[in-house]
């Protein structure tokens, strides 16, 4: 059955008006996604931090360089862990049931990092929540995908409210944490993701009976006769994961690369079966290949983007003058920057969209937009480097985190917007997991370009990263009408 119809006009699948002018649906999995970002962002505001500080200011001692390598190989692995939410979604459970028990994983990862010790705890609490949090990601945003016609111009507005919503509890999260962080240490932090998570899991307990059938379908399902030959494979990753861990083959140095290489060839294997599936229609076919640059562009955009984490992290706490009338902020703060403007300028953005209606940019412009605007980002720290420790003022950091916003506003919730309106019908919720396979491999660059980040060459660093993101926005903006063309009458 196709997913792609649109929503039928009764007041329970799509009253208008009831939350913004959009399905009253909406509402529901904007606060999921709220609660889920709170825990997710609120520990990952402090979690380079536990890494590399010392033991005796409560973290692990990891070098700097390897704790950004792993940073950018869990948050790879966050987006990779997609395409076993969106499989099972598609072809076992239906996207509803999925989300449900990913909550719960993320609940009891969060947990494991508050009370579970050192490394122990980190890595089986970044394994649950990193998993999880990809089962729920891929699911939610499909979800609010079918709230839609194919046609509706309230499509992209839409998205960009429900990325209004991750975005609240993005600012709230690193706040908390990083305040607990600083006063009672790094796993009491931890513990107030995992009280964030509880929360939004009861959340979504309570009103999931009032989900339309629509969410528990399974677009795909997988013939009995074929599971054993699943579950045998699945044991046979599983197997062989353990060994190259026991052996060393895969160790804190090589995984961000590791990680990247198995997301770069699981995006190859994707748009293969999507290419190839005789399930998929011609005109389906050339929005798939019309998605091919995007996802590349998508790539480049979060290898910039994701450095929050990582190389604007270190700056924030080694070059940022964040003393304000004698407080010294936490460095976990500046995570809550971003967020903020995105609060602010989300329904900027959907109201412009929205006004223009069937005369707005058509989304590969919109990519390259957000590619040119990311590079100018990365260029203005040009004039702030190579200061002294704690130089840079907190206002030049704000105005550089709102190009990241407005980068991010023009290509991210557009993102999620396109693959939903390029999928193959049967490939609905894969196709978003394809999008976030883009995030993936940005996700995991990010951590490895950081090894190369150093007080001492910065502007380099800067000047040669914010440069390449521009040239693939204007090569992006060249390609535009031919990919017009190719997404058969998807703006």
């Amino acid at each position: 059955m196709s997913t792609t119809q649109a929503p039928s006009s009764d007041t329970e699948s799509d009253p208008r008006g009831t939350f913004f002018g959009h399905p009253r649906m909406l509402a529901n999995l904007f606060s999921v996604e709220l609660w889920e970002r709170f825990s997710f962002y609120g520990m990952q505001g402090i979690l380079l931090y536990y890494m590399y500080y010392t033991v005796a200011d409560g973290g692990l001692a990891i070098d700097q360089a390897t704790a950004t390598g792993l940073i950018g190989a869990y948050g790879g692995g966050v987006y990779l862990s997609t395409i076993l939410g969106a499989w099972l979604a598609d072809r076992v459970m239906g996207s509803e049931k999925v989300l449900y028990y990913s909550a719960m994983m993320i609940m009891l990862g969060h947990i494991a990092l508050a009370v579970l010790p050192d490394t122990l705890g980190l890595t089986i609490g970044l394994v649950l929540v990193g998993v999880g949090s990809g089962g729920l990601k891929a699911n939610a945003t499909s979800l609010v995908g079918t709230l839609y016609a194919e046609d509706d111009d309230r499509r992209d507005a839409g998205f960009s409210i429900f990325y209004m919503g991750i975005n609240i509890g993005a600012l709230v999260g690193p706040l908390i944490t990083g305040w607990l962080q600083v006063n009672y240490g790094f796993h009491i932090g931890f513990g107030a993701a995992a009280v964030g998570m509880a929360i939004g899991l009861t959340q979504y307990a309570l009103t999931r009976k009032n989900l339309p059938a629509a969410a528990s379908e399974v677009t795909n399902p997988l013939p009995s006769s074929d599971r054993n030959r699943y579950l045998l494979v699945s044991l046979g990753v599983v197997a062989a994961l353990a060994v190259v861990l026991v052996t060393g083959l895969l160790n804190a140095g090589n995984l961000a690369t590791a990680m990247a290489t198995v997301a770069i060839l699981a995006s190859i294997a994707y748009f293969v079966i999507l290419l190839r599936s005789p399930r998929v229609t011609e005109v389906e076919r050339s929005r798939v290949v019309a998605f091919i640059p995007m996802y590349v562009a998508s790539v480049g955009f979060w290898a910039l983007f994701q450095q929050q984490f990582t190389v604007v992290a270190i700056y924030s706490e080694e070059s940022l003058n964040r003393s304000i009338f004698g407080w010294e902020m936490p460095p976990s703060f500046v995570q809550s920057i971003n967020p903020v403007f995105i609060i602010i300028f989300a329904g900027v953005f959907a109201a412009i969209w929205t006004k223009m209606g069937s005369k707005q940019p058509g989304s590969p412009l919109k990519f390259a937009a957000g590619l040119v605007v990311m590079g100018l980002a990365f260029l203005a720290f040009i004039p702030f480097s190579g200061g002294g420790a704690n130089s840079t003022p907190l206002l030049a950091l704000v105005f550089i985190l709102f190009l990241f916003t407005a980068a991010e506003l023009f290509l991210s919730p557009i993102g999620l917007s396109v693959a939903t309106k390029l999928a193959p019908s049967v490939f609905r919720t894969q196709m978003v997991a394809l999008f976030f396979l883009s995030i993936s491999v940005g996700t995991t660059l990010a951590g490895i370009l950081a090894g190369y980040y150093d007080r001492e060459s910065e502007i380099q660093y800067f000047s040669v990263i914010g440069i390449v993101s521009i040239v693939l926005g204007i090569g992006l903006a060249a390609l535009a009408p031919m990919l017009k063309k190719a997404m058969r009458g998807v703006n």
